[in-house]
């Protein structure tokens, strides 16, 4: 079946039935969202816009548009002190379903959104000092169709993009302030795996970069692959070094590196597992372990998806969310083994399907975008036992897919 562009969805949409069509499936999809590290630098020293003041810190909402010119792009302050998030603007942008943070060496820091539904495009946009958008700064062609998920370089210069539809990974320079100049390089993947209905061609769904910036992972969800590149900065070129293979059917969709170096947890979509994956920093292999469920035991994965994936800063546990099931897993990280991981259990997360999930600059608290109820929650974290309990805080944004925290600078 032939790909089609993203479609937003409305939010009184139920749980995925069984069998739904694949445009069905991809307006559900479109993009999950993994925080991208920011590098707020002493450099930024400009007056106006400047650096981001001390203050409570900032979070980022995306969404789906579904054509209203006055949705897009959301901007919440977080109070410190319970984790509650007040929405106090809106910048109107075509589906913004991920974004990403850069503070750009010389200037302020920089919001990146990819815009998925037909536009295929990213743009960028400059912060003030309180963290609120400022201004434009253009945008670019994706690379392809139906960018869901985009990257930055740690050291700028570059944004990675993942195009959905097309199977694609692009890589976009980047000024001196932040804004896209221009492609640079498009890479098509190929091949397929067993899922007609979702698996009949390449589907890149997730760029993410290693600390140092010198590889990329890509995980591509129609391959049932991770593919591995080495970047050269210089050149603002990928190179593939490997193609990992995962479960026939699973569909990685997202990944997350252990703070340590040495593992890595993919999270496959189409089955809702984890996969626990040793990884050589100097190889840059992957070697996938033994899955795990994400979902509680005895659970059918029927109208099931799995979505996010992260890992706590001490390495001590990883947290999933599941679609349909409408829960987050916590999973704890076996003391010298980051490749073995324990079910500690799973909590409601507030809402009705869960994209992205992401921790505050302390991970006191984890906020759940829920796509369908059109909320984001606030579950508060206990970091000595993983575990989450309700705070009862619960902010309303449309077709909300992405909630990305900012540090806010020490004062």
């Amino acid at each position: 079946m032939t790909a089609t562009p993203n479609a937003p969805e409305t939010p009184a949409t139920p749980a995925t039935p069984a069998g739904p069509s694949r445009r069905a499936v991809l307006a559900l999809l479109g993009a999950g969202a993994v925080a991208v590290p920011l590098a707020w630098t002493s450099a930024n020293a400009a007056a106006e816009p400047g650096p981001l003041a001390a203050g409570p810190f900032r979070v980022y909402l995306g969404a789906y548009t579904g054509g209203s010119a006055d949705r897009g792009v959301g901007v919440a302050t977080a109070d410190d002190a319970t984790g509650t998030l007040t929405l106090d603007a809106v910048t109107p942008t075509v589906d913004p379903s991920f974004l990403a943070l850069f503070g750009a060496s010389g200037a302020a820091p920089v919001l990146y959104a990819v815009n998925e539904g037909g536009a295929n495009r990213v743009s960028a946009f400059a912060l003030d000092q309180a963290g609120g958008v400022s201004a434009s700064l253009g945008e670019s062609p994706s690379g392809g169709e139906a960018p869901c998920h985009l990257a930055v370089h740690p050291a700028g210069g570059h944004l990675f993009i993942a195009n959905y539809n097309s199977g694609t990974v692009a890589v976009v320079a980047l000024g001196a302030d932040g804004a896209p100049t221009g492609l640079v390089q498009e890479i098509q993947h190929t091949g397929s795996g067993p899922n007609p209905g979702r698996q009949e061609g390449p589907h890149a769904h997730m760029v993410l970069l290693d600390p140092s910036g010198d590889r990329l992972f890509v995980c591509d969800l129609g391959t049932d692959s991770v593919f591995v590149y080495a970047f050269d900065a210089a050149q603002g070129r990928l190179t593939q070094e490997h193609e990992v293979k995962l479960s026939p059917g699973s569909g990685p969709r997202h990944m997350a590196l252990h703070p340590d170096g040495t593992a890595a947890y993919v999270l496959g979509e189409l089955d809702s597992t984890l996969t626990p994956c040793a990884y050589d920093a100097g190889s840059g292999a992957l070697t996938p372990g033994t899955p795990v469920p994400t979902l509680p035991d005895g659970t059918s994965t029927e109208g099931k998806l799995a979505a996010e994936v992260l890992v706590s800063s001490d390495g001590r546990f990883v947290y999933c969310s599941n679609r349909g099931d409408d829960s987050v897993a916590i999973f704890a990280v076996a003391d010298g083994d980051p490749t073995s991981v324990q079910l500690v259990g799973h909590h409601p997360c507030g809402g009705s399907w869960p994209r992205h999930i992401s921790l505050d600059p302390e991970e006191r608290w984890l906020y759940v975008a829920n796509q369908y109820s059109g909320n984001v929650t606030v579950l508060a974290r206990d970091a000595d036992s993983g575990e989450l309990t309700d705070t009862g805080q619960t902010l309303a944004y449309p077709q909300v897919v992405c909630v990305l925290p900012a540090p806010a600078p020490a004062g």
